[in-house]
């Protein structure tokens, strides 16, 4: 069997199994630790969404201003 099979076996069960637990850890918690913990990870995957998006934008404004061939719009 090739590794690049068993790799990609192992890291859908290492994150099946961590998805999973995380799952069922907060289903068994306190509901205020759930929300709190839910909401800071919502808050900080919109932060890195927004971060992102506004990087690629400011790439291509950067590209576009610089010359570079960038695109352009009329």
């Amino acid at each position: 069997m090739n590794n690049r099979g068993i790799r990609r076996k192992m890291l859908r069960f290492v994150a099946l199994t961590a998805f999973g637990g995380t799952v069922f850890q907060l289903g068994g918690c306190d509901p205020t630790v759930r929300s709190t913990v839910l909401t800071g990870l919502s808050t900080t995957t919109n932060s890195l969404a927004d971060t992102l998006i506004a990087a690629f934008f400011a790439s291509l404004n950067n590209n576009n201003a610089a010359g570079a061939g960038g695109f352009t719009t009329t």
